[in-house]
């Protein structure tokens, strides 16, 4: 092979700059292992108990969600007003816990699933509307008499007044909000 072809092929693989080794893919190193064991060791500084027997957490926000923790583990501190909570996180809506998380709920949590449910009611109550409207609405009234009515002034027309009937005709599309006719002017 060309030697100049190697060196732009050579040149085209490498990552860094000139003198790096000649690899294809970038090594990413994790940090979560280190990021879990400095947290590790600034809790054992502020010298956190582990909680035992605690088979739950759920933390309630504002918009609604709850974060549940299925058997973490708790670890506290008094001293340092600390709480610590390790484990897998789940973000679900209070609807979903609702059964088991009524006997958690203290008045400030009662009161805010009450605003829960008047804003879910008021949004059912608002769908309920939207679904009301796509349904063809019920017949009120006879429409064959409606019909025979908008024909029959169109008959009394004598010859004389076509050029009038030719603008009412005009009148009534534009009331069905259609773009009237054009005719060719001669």
């Amino acid at each position: 092979m060309n030697p100049e072809k190697l060196k732009k092929l050579q040149a085209q693989v490498r990552i860094g700059g000139k003198g790096t080794p000649r690899r294809k893919k970038k090594v990413v190193h994790a940090t979560a292992a280190t990021d879990d064991k400095k947290l590790q060791s600034c809790l054992k500084k502020l010298s956190v108990n582990t909680i035992p027997g605690i088979e739950e957490v759920n933390m309630i926000k504002d918009d609604g969600t709850v974060i549940h923790f299925n058997n973490p583990k708790a670890q506290a501190s008094l001293s340092a007003n600390t709480f610590a909570i390790t484990g897998h996180g789940e973000n679900k809506q209070i609807t979903e816990m609702l059964p088991g998380i009524l006997s958690q709920l203290g008045p400030e949590g009662l009161t805010q699933l009450k605003r829960l449910a008047s804003t879910v009611a008021g949004s059912a109550v608002g769908k309920a509307t939207l679904e009301e409207d796509d349904e063809v609405p019920d017949l009120v009234e006879n429409f064959d008499e409606a019909s025979k009515e908008e024909v029959a002034p169109k008959k009394e027309l004598n010859e004389n007044d076509k050029a009038a009937g030719d603008k009412n005709d005009t009148i009534v599309i534009e009331e069905k909000k259609e773009a009237p006719l054009a005719t060719p002017e001669a």
